[in-house]
């Protein structure tokens, strides 16, 4: 049985932000500092991706892995509601992969990077997977200046 009231719970939910979360901002961080400049939030692209390389054709989408129906250890399945829940996560993962094709169809390069991996455990591997995706960086990366 749920430990809270409805009316809080539901309080709670609208309260989780979706921009400028704790993932995004570790991963604009770390962006910048390999020396990568972005746009944010790009409207006009379908789903409106988080960071946007408009010169490189290339997105990058950071989803919380209970939002996004992740399948890792962050990503408790609900208890209560379960019906609810599942219907609304599966739309959540549909969406995404409209998003994906419509962008991928407009000659867009994708990444999506879950919340787990931005935890302190896994971030290590993150730089390389960036760059591997982004190519070199135009700008001096902050760890390569003298």
């Amino acid at each position: 049985m749920d430990k809270v009231d409805a009316e809080t719970r539901s309080r709670t939910m609208k309260s989780v932000g979706r921009k400028d979360t704790a993932p995004e901002m570790a991963v604009r961080r770390l962006l910048h500092s390999l020396g990568y400049r972005y746009r944010l939030h790009d409207k006009r692209l379908p789903g409106s991706p988080d960071i946007v390389f408009t010169g490189r054709k290339k997105v990058i989408f950071i989803h919380g892995c209970f939002w996004h129906a992740h399948n890792c250890r962050v990503s408790l399945a609900p208890k209560s509601k379960t019906d609810f829940w599942n219907a609304k996560l599966d739309r959540n993962k549909a969406r995404d992969a409209r998003n994906v094709e419509a962008l991928t169809m407009c000659g867009w390069d994708v990444l999506t990077i879950w919340e787990c991996e931005t935890t302190k455990k896994q971030r290590d591997s993150l730089p390389g997977k960036l760059r591997t995706f982004l190519g070199p960086a135009r700008m001096p990366s902050a760890q390569s200046v003298p």
